[in-house]
C-alpha cells in the first residue's frame, strides 16, 4: 500500500520511508511512525512522517496497518 493518503497512516505502524537526502536515489528507510507532519489529506509524493528515531520523510510503503 501506498503512503499517499493521511487516512491510512497513524502513529505506531511501521512504514518505508524515503529521507530528503535520499529522493534522488529512491533509499528507503523503515521504522514506526511517530507524528503524521502532513495536514492535507493526500498527497502525490507520500504523506511527509516524524518516525520515532527521529527522522523525517515521505510515506512510500505501509508495512502493517
Amino acid at each position: 500500500m501506498n503512503g499517499n493518503s493521511r487516512s491510512d497512516i497513524r502513529a505506531g505502524i511501521e512504514v518505508d520511508i524515503v529521507l530528503k537526502q535520499d529522493q534522488r536515489t529512491g533509499k528507503l528507510t523503515r521504522g514506526m511512525v511517530k507524528d503524521i507532519l502532513t495536514n492535507s489529506p493526500s498527497h502525490p509524493h507520500g504523506i511527509k512522517v516524524r518516525l520515532e528515531n527521529g527522522q523525517v520523510g515521505r510515506v512510500k510503503h505501509i508495512i502493517q496497518k
